[in-house]
């Protein structure tokens, strides 16, 4: 089994605006990294520039990151052990503050790769129903055996 991740965030002001230049021009380091990193398997891209963001009908102001990995450990690690926490550590300078879960966590059959619908489908079971075994966080884990 891999895991499958989906964040989203809502931007406090436009993606052209001065206020964000410095996520923008963050995307692409920070998908590089994603890319090289050990156990990464696969993510959602926006288009073929580096620095596009993903399309979706789901608001202008809102930037969804998605991808499947090998393993917790393998996203654990890119997350919060590579140069991406630093990246993280500046989210509160370009995204609002939400009181719903704006991350999920499921189990995929290998080989298999999840779509947006499906991943949004999976956040909003977390938001209504908490975390079981079909939508969790790092917090409250489950591992594939119990998914």
């Amino acid at each position: 089994m891999h895991l499958a991740q989906l964040n989203v965030a809502h931007l406090l002001a436009p993606l052209d605006s001065p206020q964000l230049a410095d996520f923008v021009a963050l995307l692409e380091p920070t998908n590089v990294l994603s890319d090289a990193a050990p156990g990464f398997v696969w993510r959602l891209k926006g288009g073929e520039d580096p620095t596009d963001t993903v399309q979706h009908d789901y608001g202008d102001d809102l930037v969804i990151n998605f991808s499947v990995w090998e393993s917790r450990e393998a996203l654990w690690n890119f997350v919060y052990r590579s140069r991406h926490l630093a990246v993280l550590q500046r989210r509160r300078e370009w995204f609002q503050r939400i009181a719903v879960p704006y991350s999920v966590m499921w189990w995929v059959p290998e080989g298999e790769l999840p779509d947006l619908a499906e991943g949004m489908a999976r956040l909003e079971r977390l938001r209504t129903g908490g975390p079981g075994p079909e939508a969790f966080t790092f917090k409250e884990f489950y591992d594939p055996v119990s998914a």
